[in-house]
């Protein structure tokens, strides 16, 4: 058992107080393990705000979520008048649920700017991998949060989402329609599916959630913060073993973080107040029509933050197989030739690339859509062993890579605006390309990464004060 410190009785009362605490709870050593005394990069810049923003739209998103389930009824015949009911009659209802509903689109923003950062700097290299890995499935469970609490309101487009999406685990060969079954609850989309959905968006994948984001923080303050330079600011330490290059993250950097918290408030707010529908990109308006199961609208499509990969789900199409499969041969040929390998190993990747190949052909082209939606998301959670660049930091990358960067993140965009229209032959082509440009961008990775002329990294942080 520790030993008690002992504190002078005539301490003000507050010192008497923590003392007390710190004896029975570790209150002050996290305080200065995690913010007095946890020393961040001195040369954070605007790209390392969105982490807190993020915890901040969590907190939100909780809190919020508390109070509609006080009047929220989970049922096919109440809940899109318990909705209706929130919206009229609670007092200030409608800015609980606006609050809620922008909140889902505002964690997608500054989780996908968080994301990106990473990318930029290479935040998910060595030692920081499993940082990464703890982000990836914070994304996967953010996404399984917002499609179970995008049916609740049960509007048309939540009804005819869901029906759309669930449908699609029925595609996947002998167990998919066992478990689209399992997901429904019944036969169709109802009550049943509405009250698991509830169970899962209420207790479960928030704790989920709230368990992978204390793992998030652990991870990262046990390794450090990563930086705009990516030099590791722990190998240049003082005499008292306190980073050069490193300063207090508190009261620093929470003063940085609570700049950025009022000006994203403001913003926040003023979605709220003056377009909390954003033109029907946050809210739908079919969803301010009532569930009807005899009606479907004229097109069907999920919210903004999931359409770049609902456009990957529709590009996969009986031409787009053939054109997959002579991506898998050019892989399994190249893979042959350059590999300095035995023979049997070149002949197993031979084999399984020739059962893939048959499996696509007998394998109907809805279930191969379904499983490029999911690996979309599931490739990012391997992107620390497919980056093989000499430097971290885009700073210290060829210029080349920057344009890539970029072309990516305008083709991701291209794929989320395709989503929300409806399907033709030109967006469908173009889809297409996109899909294949943005696998490429990975899969291709451990090539590319390599390649151009890579500038000197420092060995300290470069940093000018602002």
């Amino acid at each position: 058992m520790a030993e008690f410190k002992e504190i002078s009785p005539e301490a003000p009362a507050a010192a008497r107080l923590m003392n007390w605490v710190d004896n029975r709870f570790p209150a002050s050593k996290l305080y200065k393990e995690h913010m007095s005394e946890y020393y961040a990069p001195k040369n954070f810049n605007f790209w390392y705000v969105f982490g807190s923003l993020a915890l901040l739209v969590l907190v939100i998103q909780i809190v919020t979520g508390i109070f509609l389930t006080m009047h929220y009824k989970p049922d096919a015949a109440q809940a899109f008048g318990s909705v209706e009911y929130i919206m009229r009659d609670v007092p200030w209802g409608w800015l609980i649920r606006y609050m809620h509903s922008t909140g889902a689109s505002a964690f997608f923003v500054v989780v996908y700017l968080h994301m990106f950062r990473g990318l930029l700097y290479g935040s998910y290299r060595k030692p920081r991998e499993l940082i990464w890995i703890f982000g990836c499935a914070i994304f996967l469970a953010l996404m399984a949060e917002a499609f179970m609490g995008y049916l609740l309101p049960w509007g048309q487009m939540s009804y005819w989402g869901a029906q759309v999406i669930v449908n699609l685990f029925a595609a996947i060969p002998f167990i998919g329609p066992d478990l689209a079954l399992l997901i429904r609850g019944d036969y169709v989309v109802g009550d049943a599916t509405l009250n698991r959905f509830f169970a899962f968006h209420v207790i479960a994948v928030p704790l989920v959630l709230l368990g992978l984001v204390v793992a998030h923080l652990i991870a990262l303050h046990e390794v450090g913060s990563n930086n705009p330079d990516g030099v590791e600011i722990k190998k240049h330490k003082d005499a008292s073993g306190k980073p050069l290059d490193g300063i207090p993250f508190h009261p620093y950097y929470t003063v940085h973080d609570i700049f950025a918290v009022s000006v994203f408030l403001m913003i926040f707010s003023a979605i709220i107040f003056f377009a909390p529908e954003a033109g029907g990109y946050f809210l739908e308006y079919n969803n301010f029509i009532p569930a009807d199961s005899l009606k479907t609208p004229l097109h069907i499509a999920p919210v903004w933050y999931f359409t770049p990969y609902y456009s990957m789900l529709r590009a996969i199409t009986s031409e787009m197989m053939y054109a997959l499969i002579a991506c898998v041969l050019a892989g399994a040929v190249l893979g042959v030739l350059k590999a300095r390998m035995a023979g049997l190993f070149k002949a197993i990747i031979v084999g399984a690339a020739v059962v893939l190949i048959a499996a696509m052909l007998m394998i109907d082209a809805k279930f191969w859509g379904v499983v490029v939606m999911g690996g979309a998301v599931i490739i990012l959670f391997f992107l620390p062993w497919l980056d093989n660049s000499a430097a971290k930091s885009i700073r210290y990358r060829p210029t080349w890579h920057s344009w890539l960067y970029g072309i990516f993140v305008v083709n991701f965009l291209v794929l989320g605006y395709l989503g929300i229209n409806p399907p033709s032959v030109i967006n469908e082509r173009v889809s297409q390309v996109g899909t294949l440009f943005y696998f490429g961008f990975f899969l291709l990775m451990p090539w590319w990464s390599r390649l151009g002329t890579f500038r000197p990294v420092p060995e300290r942080v470069t940093f000018a004060a602002h």
